[in-house]
Protein backbone atom coordinates (compact mmCIF):
# COMPACT_ATOMS: atom_id res chain seq x y z
CA UNK A 1 0.00 0.00 0.00
CA UNK A 2 1.07 3.61 -0.60
CA UNK A 3 2.07 5.48 2.82
CA UNK A 4 -0.24 8.29 2.00
CA UNK A 5 -3.17 5.92 1.55
CA UNK A 6 -2.14 3.75 4.64
CA UNK A 7 -1.91 6.78 7.11
CA UNK A 8 -5.45 8.12 4.66
CA UNK A 9 -7.10 4.81 5.59
CA UNK A 10 -6.17 4.03 9.17
CA UNK A 11 -8.77 4.65 11.96
CA UNK A 12 -9.28 3.64 15.78
CA UNK A 13 -10.66 0.94 16.03
CA UNK A 14 -12.85 0.07 19.44
CA UNK A 15 -13.78 -3.24 19.17
CA UNK A 16 -11.94 -6.19 18.56
CA UNK A 17 -12.31 -10.14 17.85
CA UNK A 18 -11.60 -13.13 20.24
CA UNK A 19 -9.31 -14.12 17.92
CA UNK A 20 -5.42 -13.77 19.61
CA UNK A 21 -2.58 -11.88 17.78
CA UNK A 22 0.40 -13.81 17.99
CA UNK A 23 3.84 -12.70 19.58
CA UNK A 24 5.50 -12.78 16.16
CA UNK A 25 2.87 -9.60 14.85
CA UNK A 26 3.62 -7.84 18.34
CA UNK A 27 6.92 -7.69 17.61
CA UNK A 28 6.74 -6.43 14.83
CA UNK A 29 4.76 -3.60 15.84
CA UNK A 30 7.26 -3.04 18.29
CA UNK A 31 9.81 -2.83 15.70
CA UNK A 32 8.32 -0.49 13.74
CA UNK A 33 7.84 2.08 16.89
CA UNK A 34 11.52 0.87 17.80
CA UNK A 35 12.53 2.64 14.35
CA UNK A 36 11.18 5.93 14.99
CA UNK A 37 13.00 9.33 14.84
CA UNK A 38 14.07 10.77 18.47
CA UNK A 39 16.40 13.55 19.29
CA UNK A 40 19.75 12.68 19.53
CA UNK A 41 18.57 9.41 19.13
CA UNK A 42 17.91 8.95 22.28
CA UNK A 43 14.95 6.69 21.75
CA UNK A 44 13.04 7.77 25.13
CA UNK A 45 10.37 4.76 24.60
CA UNK A 46 10.03 1.58 26.37
CA UNK A 47 7.17 -0.75 25.97
CA UNK A 48 4.83 -3.22 27.96
CA UNK A 49 3.04 -6.31 26.16
CA UNK A 50 -0.07 -7.36 28.01
CA UNK A 51 -1.84 -10.35 27.33
CA UNK A 52 -2.82 -11.41 30.51
CA UNK A 53 -6.95 -11.35 31.05
CA UNK A 54 -6.35 -10.46 34.75
CA UNK A 55 -4.45 -7.79 33.89
CA UNK A 56 -6.21 -6.22 31.13
CA UNK A 57 -9.15 -6.41 33.73
CA UNK A 58 -7.34 -4.24 36.22
CA UNK A 59 -6.29 -1.57 33.52
CA UNK A 60 -9.52 -1.48 32.41
CA UNK A 61 -10.88 -0.38 35.63
CA UNK A 62 -8.38 2.27 35.36
CA UNK A 63 -10.12 4.10 32.29
CA UNK A 64 -13.09 5.68 30.90
CA UNK A 65 -12.37 3.19 28.08
CA UNK A 66 -12.90 -0.31 29.58
CA UNK A 67 -14.81 -2.25 27.29
CA UNK A 68 -12.04 -1.23 24.60
CA UNK A 69 -9.22 -2.11 26.79
CA UNK A 70 -11.54 -5.31 28.09
CA UNK A 71 -12.16 -6.40 24.04
CA UNK A 72 -8.50 -5.81 23.39
CA UNK A 73 -6.29 -9.39 22.57
CA UNK A 74 -3.00 -7.56 23.67
CA UNK A 75 -1.97 -3.77 25.49
CA UNK A 76 0.85 -2.16 24.39
CA UNK A 77 1.85 0.34 27.40
CA UNK A 78 4.24 2.37 26.03
CA UNK A 79 6.53 4.55 28.40
CA UNK A 80 9.16 7.29 28.95
CA UNK A 81 12.57 6.16 30.43
CA UNK A 82 13.10 9.07 32.66
CA UNK A 83 16.78 8.56 32.44
CA UNK A 84 17.11 9.44 28.77
CA UNK A 85 15.25 12.65 28.79
CA UNK A 86 17.09 15.42 27.98
CA UNK A 87 14.55 17.60 26.28
CA UNK A 88 10.98 16.70 27.65
CA UNK A 89 8.72 18.18 24.98
CA UNK A 90 11.43 16.99 22.27
CA UNK A 91 11.51 13.39 23.39
CA UNK A 92 7.55 13.49 24.27
CA UNK A 93 7.32 13.98 20.38
CA UNK A 94 9.59 11.63 19.82
CA UNK A 95 7.44 8.69 21.85
CA UNK A 96 4.31 10.33 19.35
CA UNK A 97 5.96 9.20 16.51
CA UNK A 98 6.96 5.89 17.95
CA UNK A 99 3.20 5.48 18.86
CA UNK A 100 2.17 6.74 15.12
CA UNK A 101 4.64 3.91 13.52
CA UNK A 102 3.23 1.31 15.44
CA UNK A 103 -0.23 2.47 14.32
CA UNK A 104 0.56 2.23 11.18
CA UNK A 105 2.26 -0.92 11.33
CA UNK A 106 -1.10 -2.26 12.95
CA UNK A 107 -3.35 -1.15 10.09
CA UNK A 108 -0.91 -2.65 6.90
CA UNK A 109 -0.78 -6.17 9.67
CA UNK A 110 -4.71 -5.89 8.93
CA UNK A 111 -4.90 -5.39 12.55
CA UNK A 112 -6.92 -2.60 14.57
CA UNK A 113 -6.04 -0.07 17.84
CA UNK A 114 -6.71 2.89 19.42
CA UNK A 115 -4.38 4.77 20.84
CA UNK A 116 -5.44 5.61 24.45
CA UNK A 117 -4.25 8.85 25.72
CA UNK A 118 -6.51 8.91 28.73
CA UNK A 119 -5.37 6.47 30.59
CA UNK A 120 -2.17 8.32 31.47
CA UNK A 121 -3.66 9.65 34.52
CA UNK A 122 -2.96 6.58 35.89
CA UNK A 123 0.72 6.26 35.46
CA UNK A 124 1.20 5.31 38.76
CA UNK A 125 -1.18 2.56 39.35
CA UNK A 126 -0.60 0.49 36.08
CA UNK A 127 3.31 0.99 36.84
CA UNK A 128 2.37 -0.63 40.02
CA UNK A 129 0.32 -3.24 38.27
CA UNK A 130 3.42 -4.20 36.14
CA UNK A 131 5.88 -4.22 38.97
CA UNK A 132 7.83 -1.34 37.14
CA UNK A 133 9.49 1.49 39.20
CA UNK A 134 9.57 5.51 39.01
CA UNK A 135 12.44 5.89 36.04
CA UNK A 136 9.03 4.97 33.72
CA UNK A 137 6.22 7.46 32.75
CA UNK A 138 3.17 6.25 30.92
CA UNK A 139 2.76 8.02 27.64
CA UNK A 140 0.12 6.14 26.34
CA UNK A 141 -1.47 2.64 25.86
CA UNK A 142 -2.10 1.03 22.56
CA UNK A 143 -5.14 -1.66 22.76
CA UNK A 144 -4.89 -3.92 19.65
CA UNK A 145 -6.78 -7.12 17.84
CA UNK A 146 -8.61 -8.34 15.15
CA UNK A 147 -10.68 -6.02 14.06
CA UNK A 148 -14.75 -6.66 14.96
CA UNK A 149 -16.14 -3.30 13.16
CA UNK A 150 -15.88 -0.96 10.38
CA UNK A 151 -14.20 2.06 11.87
CA UNK A 152 -15.83 5.28 10.44
CA UNK A 153 -15.20 7.75 7.95
CA UNK A 154 -13.52 11.20 9.25
CA UNK A 155 -13.41 14.43 7.87
CA UNK A 156 -10.28 16.53 8.24
CA UNK A 157 -9.98 20.40 7.43
CA UNK A 158 -8.24 21.43 4.35
CA UNK A 159 -5.04 22.46 3.86
CA UNK A 160 -5.97 26.08 3.52
CA UNK A 161 -7.80 25.94 6.92
CA UNK A 162 -4.69 24.20 8.12
CA UNK A 163 -1.85 26.39 7.10
CA UNK A 164 -0.97 29.45 9.14
CA UNK A 165 1.61 30.72 7.05
CA UNK A 166 3.29 30.10 3.80
CA UNK A 167 5.97 31.79 1.69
Amino acid sequence: MDIIEEIRSRRSVRKFTPEPVSEELVDRILEAGRWAPSGLNNQPWRFAVVRDRRLIAAISELTHYRKVVLGAQALIPVFIAMETIYHREKDIQGVGACLQNMLLEIHSLGLGAVWLGEIIRSNLPIRQLLGLGDGLELMAVIALGWPDEKPRTTKRKTLKELIVYRD
